[in-house]
This record gives structure tokens, C-alpha cells and sequence, in this order.
């Protein structure tokens, strides 16, 4: 995997790959997404750091947001994990 600082920066390109991005998915409090988001994320082939995961509950503890980060080797990855995060009936949405 390249450095931060061997990545050429090109206007307009956005996202470059490969590299390590956050996601956050969001949903019932009660579904335990601490362990489920890096279990859907490495059945898709991708590498989570373990260290990384964060989780936080709303404010009326019905919800709560799980944040990790994982390397990614291509658009089109990044692309299906926000959908098979999402495919999951107890997470609402993802960022």
C-alpha cells in the first residue's frame, strides 16, 4: 500500500486508491454493529483495523453509530460496502 506521501494529488479526482477510509454505519442499539460492521466488511475481502472501531449510542440510547477504518483497493469496493452495510435490516444508513 503507498504512503500518504507518494499519492499524487489530481484535481477533481476525490477519493484515490488504494487506501484506508473511515465508514460509519448507524442503527439499532440493540443489534450489536460493534462486532457486525467489521464482520460484513471483511466478508467482503477487506482488511479492518481492529483498533480503529469506535462506537457511539444517541442520545436516547435507541440508536447507535459504528465507525471503523479499512483499507481499500478500489472504488468499486468502497462502493459495495456502503451497500452491503446498508443491505443490513438493523443498519439505517451509512457515511
Amino acid at each position: 500500500m503507498r504512503g500518504l506521501d507518494d499519492i499524487e494529488k489530481k484535481d477533481g479526482q476525490g477519493f484515490q486508491f488504494p487506501g484506508s477510509f473511515e465508514i460509519t454505519a448507524m442503527g439499532n442499539a440493540n443489534a450489536n454493529l460493534r462486532e457486525r460492521v467489521p464482520e460484513i466488511l471483511r466478508g467482503l475481502g477487506l482488511s479492518v483495523l481492529k483498533a480503529s472501531v469506535r462506537e457511539r449510542p444517541s442520545s436516547q440510547g435507541n440508536y447507535v453509530s459504528v465507525s471503523v477504518v479499512f483499507n481499500c483497493p478500489s472504488r468499486e469496493k468502497h462502493e459495495e460496502a456502503h451497500a452491503a452495510l446498508r443491505a443490513d435490516p438493523d443498519i439505517r444508513y451509512t457515511l
